[in-house]
């Protein structure tokens, strides 16, 4: 039985373990990206010539970036990919130098929730 995977709008379809190589963890160094880490494109980054060596889908990522930075679970919505595999190429693109990640705060950093009320009643007193 021959199947072919087409889609008539959008062309053939291309799985996602395909656009990873078969990858599922980014990098080498096992990088985690969490859906609200905020990701640009390192404006000294690697050369725009080396651009062309990467694929079509790392290449929309950096385009999306370019416009404005963007959270990994706004990239994966506007791509139109799963997020494995933005948090894959997203990791392609930092080891080679395209993207920085700027990752969340750490609950653990953040202030009290009774501290931020206390500080809320003493601006209304004021």
């Amino acid at each position: 039985m021959n199947v072919q995977w087409y889609d008539a709008e959008a062309g053939p379809l291309v799985r996602p373990y395909a656009v990873t190589g078969g990858r599922t963890k980014p990098g080498p160094h096992g990088v985690r990206f969490d859906l609200i880490a905020l990701v640009a494109v390192e404006p000294g980054g690697a050369d725009t010539g080396d651009e062309a060596l990467l694929g079509p889908e790392h290449r929309s990522l950096l385009g999306l970036c370019r416009a404005e930075t963007q959270s990994v679970a706004e990239l994966a919505a506007d791509a139109d990919l799963p997020v494995g595999v933005v948090r894959v190429l997203l990791g392609d693109l930092l080891e080679a130098g395209h993207v920085r990640v700027s990752r969340p705060v750490p609950a653990a950093q953040l202030p009290d929730e009774r501290i931020l009320r206390e500080v809320i009643e003493g601006l209304r007193a004021l």
